[in-house]
């Protein structure tokens, strides 16, 4: 294929949703490219031991392709991609994507009302529509620390575990006490000989409340006319209803602290580490964590949680602040992902030879988090404000897919093969979503967090507000939004 008609980028939720909704509408003038070697997105680059989801399995699919056979309240990495690998063929689009191959480069040319698109081969594929499903979760941060590139240990981050490594009997550093290491952390520490944790800051931590699903439920999902999708609403509202602790202070946010606290009181005896554990800032305000095997982990005698800064990284060992050097044989990230950084390393020319890192210098946003004003036929999945902090991620990929497939389909009916939205709809919704951070935890509860711009102290990564009204807001594209543009070739 060098020309189709929409062009997805990522093979993860939001790609193969993109393709899903794009085959069953009869539009099969497309194709997913993937750099990695398979499918799955975040699902298929984690793999650390311990890997799973915090959004409960039922609930963390396509409303349009339930699974009653999940065997898990939380699912783990390999469950959640063999979910997708059948999705994929159940909904006939494997002949549609392709593994293996990067996007470096998208040129809007606006004489042809086309993107002419740079592969990672060299190889080049032209576009009417370019659809990023690259999300947030793809691209590892590293923290900068004095000496760190002098480590002579294997060293990696947790989004590429490198499992070649022997962890058994090994003097082990892990760096970062989020989400990744939490997970990991429990399931490496039996086999060292030593695990230092260095951490920055305690995060929020409650019961994780996970539990085989029992086989007699799964066949009454798979058998019972609407009682797994009951079952889902139910967790939806469950978890929807938190979202009011995150915007506002009060009883919710509250009661989530007070459980967090028994939680840390009922695992952590010693006062000492449970003082190092306790939270300075408020609840929410990081991502809120759940485990059942963090805290008995840190209380093994060959684990040790140090809060002093790290000074400097050597050959192998490593220095905090207070000049204590602790040896390292193995050093392991586990800090997270560049989430403000959208579409790092990749050079997308819209309108006008306007480069989007150039037109997101000041604040990185997009019209409803998925159209940017200066890039024609172009839409994000999980873009900007798109985020949850409170509920699954996969009802706002679907919300968004469904407004993309709606501007496809005004195109079409209004006869045009050209829409981009307007700078002054883009300007309006920032301004009205800026406003609502303020107030929320992510701005006011007294903390730094990949939630946020370092740059600019606001928050563009999260959804300030209910799914509920992210999807009433995206039902449909409203034309008044967009220009539009017919070509004259093509």
């Amino acid at each position: 294929m060098n020309l189709v008609d929409t062009l997805i980028v990522g093979a993860g939720f939001s790609g193969l949703c993109m393709a899903m909704k794009l085959r069953e509408a009869g539009m099969d003038s497309f194709l997913v490219i993937e750099k990695s070697a398979g499918i799955g997105g975040t699902w298929w680059e984690n793999r650390y031991p311990g890997c799973a989801c915090d959004i409960p399995s039922h609930l963390y699919s396509f409303s349009f392709d339930l699974n009653p056979k999940w065997s898990r309240m939380f699912a783990g990495w390999r469950e959640i991609q063999e979910y997708l690998e059948q999705s994929v063929d159940r909904h006939g689009i494997r002949d549609r994507i392709r593994l293996q191959t990067k996007l470096s480069e998208a040129t809007w040319d606006e004489d042809a009302g086309l993107w002419h698109v740079v592969l990672g081969d060299g190889s080049a594929i032209d576009a009417r529509v370019i659809v990023s499903g690259m999300g947030a979760l793809h691209v590892p941060h590293y923290p900068e620390i004095d000496g760190i590139e002098r480590f002579e240990g294997p060293a990696f981050h947790s989004a590429t575990w490198d499992s070649s490594v022997d962890l058994t009997g090994k003097k082990i550093a892990v760096i970062g006490t989020g989400a990744s290491s939490i997970q990991f952390v429990p399931q490496i520490a039996p086999a060292a000989a030593k695990l230092t944790l260095f951490q920055r800051t305690a995060p929020w931590i409650v019961p994780k409340l996970d539990h085989a699903i029992e086989d007699r439920w799964r066949k009454r999902f798979e058998h019972v006319p609407g009682l797994m999708r009951a079952y889902r609403t139910l967790l939806f509202w469950m978890l929807e209803i938190r979202v009011m602790g995150f915007l506002k202070k009060g009883w919710l946010r509250a009661q989530g602290a007070k459980q967090a606290r028994q939680h840390l009181e009922a695992q952590v005896a010693d006062p000492k580490l449970r003082a190092k554990l306790t939270p300075t800032y408020e609840f929410g305000c990081k991502r809120v964590l759940i485990s059942n095997d963090f805290y008995p982990a840190l209380q093994r005698p060959n684990v040790e949680l140090v809060t002093e800064p790290i000074k400097e990284v050597r050959a192998h060992s490593i220095v905090t602040g207070d000049r204590i050097e602790r040896p390292v044989d193995v050093l392991i990230y586990g800090t997270g992902f560049r989430v403000t950084d959208m579409l790092l390393g990749l050079r997308i020319i819209g309108r006008g030879g306007i480069e989007i890192h150039d037109a997101w210098k000041e604040r990185v946003s997009a019209y409803l988090g998925i159209t940017v004003a200066g890039f024609p036929n172009f839409f994000l999945l999980l873009g900007p404000n798109t985020g949850l902090g409170h509920n699954s991620v996969v009802l706002m990929i679907e919300a968004q897919v469904r407004y993309v497939m709606s501007c496809l389909e005004m195109m079409r009916s209004r006869g045009q093969k050209v829409m981009e939205v307007r700078a002054a709809s883009q300007q309006e919704f920032v301004e009205r979503i800026r406003e609502k951070p303020a107030t929320s935890v992510w701005q006011a509860g007294g903390c730094r967090s990949w939630y946020q711009d370092q740059r600019t102290g606001e928050s563009p990564v999260v959804w300030p507000g209910s799914v509920v009204d992210y999807r009433r807001r995206t039902r449909s594209a409203a034309a008044g939004d967009y220009q539009f543009g017919k070509v004259q070739k093509g």
